[in-house]
């Protein structure tokens, strides 16, 4: 297997789309084999360092899992085991872990902190989450529209919600693998213009199409993917019942799912806030695929550590 060397992802764009199409390829390839009982230990004696400033219980358990699976092992480095930038300089951090394991791994608040271990790490350095994108959340997302779609010509993707980490990285991981994207959200929750921008410039090259809205129903209309995420996310506790006020008409209900297609496939990074951002119903309707989807997180992130980790 071709090894995606010297390369850190700390964005979605990090990565183009012979990589991403090669790791998708890739974890269909090892989906399939664990399945059938096969062992794919091509890590062996290989340690990934994960760092975790945030919570977790998806990213935690796939990229765990996903070097146990492959014969490697993995460290989890909690958020009082070094308290980044406090009982240590980040940097300092970087290189020693650097000399210790073969990749790392952080999930972090700030998106300054993965740029500062990437530009001091001898390894390769992936972004778990921060405030700025989710790389890998959009790998696992790519690979479960791939998965149930067999394509990604002619889909659209109809994102419900807010301007946030997850839907940043889901707009570029679209549009540079030719979906359409639109999104719905309320005004003053809008991604940054300088990304929306980056992207509509990725949509001309691969020609997708860019739609923005802040009326759900016209961006759900006859789309083949509707997505959500919650409204308040980790950091943001303070503004909870400001966003429910805002987002109250962008809840995901039957109503609105029945203008999408109807073998429209729901999907949401979880955790859910069921009654907010979706109603229990749709978690659970015959359209909704948001456990596959959590799975594939181990697929596609045990993919992408056979191709980064040398």
């Amino acid at each position: 297997m071709k090894r995606i060397k010297g390369k850190d992802l700390l964005r979605i764009r990090d990565l183009d789309f012979e990589e991403i199409m090669q790791i998708i390829e890739t974890a269909l390839d090892l989906k399939k084999d664990l399945y059938m009982g096969k062992v794919m230990d091509v890590l062996k004696g290989k340690t990934l360092a994960m760092i975790f400033q945030k919570p977790s219980l998806r990213t935690r358990m796939a990229f765990e899992t996903a070097m146990t699976q492959l014969g490697g092992h993995a460290i989890y480095l909690g958020p009082d085991d070094i308290k980044l930038g406090k009982r240590e300089d980040i940097d300092d951090i970087a290189e020693v872990l650097s000399r210790m394991a073969d990749v790392i791994m952080a999930r972090v608040f700030e998106h300054e902190v993965v740029e500062i271990l990437a530009k001091n790490s001898r390894v390769s350095v992936i972004n778990g989450l921060s405030d700025f994108e989710h790389p890998t959340q959009a790998l696992g997302d790519l690979l479960t529209i791939y998965e149930k779609r067999g394509t990604f010509d002619k889909v659209t993707v109809a994102f419900v919600g807010d301007g946030n980490n997850v839907s940043r990285s889901l707009m570029y991981a679209c549009v540079m693998v030719g979906m359409n994207f639109r999104m719905a959200v309320p005004r003053g929750y809008e991604l940054d213009e300088e990304s929306v921008e980056e992207a509509k410039m990725i949509a001309k090259r691969t020609g997708a199409e860019i739609f923005f809205s802040d009326d759900p129903k016209e961006v759900v209309k006859d789309a083949d993917v509707v997505y959500t995420d919650v409204w308040t996310s980790m950091g943001q506790e303070s503004e909870a019942e400001e966003r429910r006020r805002a987002f109250e008409k962008y809840r995901v209900d039957m109503e609105l799912m029945g203008l999408a297609k109807e073998n429209a496939i729901f999907m949401h990074c979880l955790p859910a806030h069921y009654g907010e951002e979706v109603t229990k119903e749709v978690s659970r309707s015959k359209n909704s695929v948001i456990f596959d989807q959590a799975e594939n997180r181990l697929h596609s992130i045990k993919a992408l550590l056979v191709h980064m980790t040398p």
